[in-house]
């Protein structure tokens, strides 16, 4: 054998074994079919007042009865907080061709706020405000604001929100159990310059799906990818066993699914690999948003850099070695992910400073073939893992067109993700049923200041 035989075999058998790594994260169609069917009994369960309190995808009601009819009109604001980084919306809703106008001011969260005491940090928000209505000379407006906290709320009203549990990186002290409409009112009360009475509280699904709605009447289903995900849809309030909304309900509300959390009761555990357990246990909510660890943009990053080790330990990539990077959780981004799958086929150029930054000065051509099949493998399982429980939904409406409204930066950002959730969703939703998805302008903001719309201006002009 020549040394270029060698080689060869070499580097034959070192693809062999990143292949044998990644064949956990590799899902059958009867697999997607099966979780698809199992999300469906959740959203029973979520759904039933018997089995509601135990349910891991909770359904929550909304009290979202009306979407925008494109009549509404006047000045309206949005608290967008889902994040480290959060918005400042103001909308002006008129007559004439171009009747919405959207001022927008961004905000970045100090990262001791994360884990403060809630005042501090409904005082923070309330001190943005303070400053947004100066600047925007509001302060003699009466006010109407659409308030986005994108953490799973239970409400009781529109007005009212009550926090069942922090997400992400969030764990701040006193908000949990607590309605975060009345801490921020009391956070502006400590401002006394202004008021805002009126507040319609929502997440970021719900805005989306309020301003995809806006221009689209077929609009039915919301999804949020990015750092986390979730998805909201239109039921049918027959169904909805814990609304008591008497004979002059609406016949249908926007359901939050709280999609996140599906499999924190294990229903998801035949398909969580140990690195996805790994993942989980080293995060500040064990146990909890079981799926949207596998899927969204905060965790994708690190499931490739366990991969990418196992990889090395295996002596199949990098020669073996352990970079300080390698080691370190939560050092490989997502935005590493999406750069090498952006890189023309062939070309080394984006992965191997990609590896430079992790620590690696001199990886071959090899090694950056892999790391792509990598980054393939793990995006793929998240986009086919969104599209199973979006047939679901889409499924459930059982109208013969529908659209979905989608937001946030793994869907818009990520190469050949929306393409790839297209063609499993169409592959694993009922053929009768036709769907489009369109991607949600503005969804989280302009969708919270249209919900303020929908829910004030018919009151404002009685």
């Amino acid at each position: 054998m020549t040394e270029e035989d060698a080689k060869d075999s070499d580097s034959i058998n070192n693809r062999a074994i990143v292949e044998e790594i990644c064949k956990p994260f590799l899902l059958s169609d009867d697999t997607y079919q099966q979780i698809r069917d199992i999300f469906l009994d959740e959203i029973k369960k979520g759904l039933c007042k018997y089995t509601h309190e135990k349910a891991a995808v909770k359904c929550l009601l909304t009290f979202v009865e009306k979407l925008p009819s494109g009549c509404e009109r006047g000045k309206y604001l949005a608290l967008d907080v889902g994040g480290t980084n959060f918005r400042i919306l103001l909308l002006d809703l008129h007559d004439g061709g171009d009747n919405l106008k959207l001022e927008i001011a961004n905000y970045e969260l100090p990262e001791s706020l994360l884990t403060a005491s809630g005042r501090e940090l409904f005082d923070f928000l309330a001190d943005c405000l303070y400053a947004f209505i100066y600047k925007y000379e509001l302060q003699k407006d009466e006010l109407s604001l659409g308030f986005t906290f994108s953490f799973p709320l239970k409400q009781t009203e529109l007005s009212k929100g009550v926090l069942i549990s922090w997400t992400k990186a969030f764990n701040c002290s006193g908000v949990v159990g607590h309605d975060v409409v009345d801490l921020l009112k009391e956070a502006l009360n400590r401002k006394g310059d202004i008021q805002i009475n009126n507040i319609v509280i929502l997440n970021d699904t719900t805005g989306t799906l309020i301003s995809c709605a806006w221009e689209h009447h077929e609009a039915k289903i919301g999804l949020i990818i990015g750092t986390g995900i979730n998805e909201c849809y239109l039921e049918k309030t027959k169904y909805i066993e814990l609304f008591k909304g008497g004979v002059n309900a609406s016949p249908t509300m926007v359901i939050n699914c709280e999609s996140g959390n599906f499999g924190n009761d294990g229903s998801l555990n035949f398909i969580r690999t140990p690195i996805d357990l790994a993942i989980d246990n080293d995060t500040v909510n064990p146990g909890k948003q079981v799926y949207e660890k596998m899927i969204s943009g905060m965790y994708l990053g690190e499931i490739v850099r366990l991969i990418l080790l196992e990889c090395v330990n295996a002596g199949a990539m990098l020669k073996g070695g352990h970079s300080d990077q390698i080691r370190s959780p939560m050092s490989f981004d997502i935005k590493y992910m999406s750069q090498i799958e952006g890189e023309e086929p062939g070309n080394d150029d984006v992965a191997r400073q990609i590896f430079d930054i992790m620590g690696y000065k001199r990886s071959t051509h090899e090694d950056c073939e892999n790391l792509r099949y990598i980054c393939d493998v793990i995006s793929t399982r998240s986009a086919n893992l969104v599209a199973a429980t979006l047939a679901t939904l889409v499924n459930r409406i059982g109208d013969p067109f529908v659209i979905i409204g989608v937001d946030g930066s793994v869907y818009r950002m990520y190469p050949n993700y929306a393409e790839r959730l297209r063609k499993k969703l169409k592959e694993l939703a009922r053929p009768e049923y036709k769907f489009c998805i369109k991607l949600a302008e503005d969804g989280s903001g302009r969708g919270a200041a249209l919900l303020a719309a929908t829910a004030f201006f018919n009151k404002r002009n009685q």
